[in-house]
């Protein structure tokens, strides 16, 4: 056992585990003060939105959608990727339960889906080094989960992140040209406020 494994041991701090580099990134990846934070924050925003939705089945799944991305959210903070194995089987299962309860607007979760995934496909394929999948796959997420209100939710997400761009810009100059931020957590924060302003989940 190395000294560094030792004295983190002895100071009762806990390190994740190394993970394939063949495997994208998973909630058990975090570091310990990141899972906390997740799930602070999880618990947080699915407390909200029981409030606002009650415990009805438009509220259970709000808690699901707004677990989700604060779960992706961590993970794109820690490791810059935010992983299909985590965000496809979440966005299946929020899909077929939104059809199933709202049968009636099932053209519109798709539309949502499909429409907000190209929106962000097209900049991701022109700026490689700005946008990346993750991020076209969680915007398709967000329009799963929100339907035409999708769109207040990537509006708000790219206005959050301006002021963080800008400060980088003033801190590095130039050099921050070079610099990528994650955007998911942006997102994430748009599709929160959209949900509890529009009320369409």
């Amino acid at each position: 056992m190395s000294s560094a494994r030792v004295e983190a041991q002895a100071q009762g701090e806990e390190r994740p585990e190394k993970r394939p580099a063949s495997r994208s990134p998973g909630f058990s990846d975090l570091a310990p003060s990141h899972r906390y934070a997740a799930m602070i924050v999880a618990v947080a925003s699915g407390a909200s939105v029981l409030v606002h939705f009650g415990l009805g089945a438009r509220g259970l799944i709000s808690v699901g959608f707004v677990a989700v991305l604060a779960v992706v959210s961590t993970i794109d903070i820690q490791h810059g990727q935010i992983p299909n194995r985590v965000l496809v089987p979440a966005g299946c299962a929020l899909l077929a339960a939104q059809v199933a309860f709202f049968p009636g607007q099932a053209a519109e979760w798709l539309a949502a889906g499909l429409g907000a995934g190209v929106a962000l496909l097209i900049p991701a394929l022109v700026r490689r080094h700005a946008l990346g999948m993750g991020d076209v796959k969680l915007a398709a997420f967000l329009g799963i989960g929100l339907g035409k209100a999708v769109v207040g939710a990537l509006l708000l997400g790219s206005l959050a992140a301006v002021p963080f761009a800008v400060a980088i810009l003033v801190r590095r100059g130039v050099e921050a040209r070079k610099q990528t931020m994650p955007l998911g957590p942006f997102l994430a924060f748009g599709g929160f406020l959209a949900l509890l302003l529009s009320g369409s989940l």
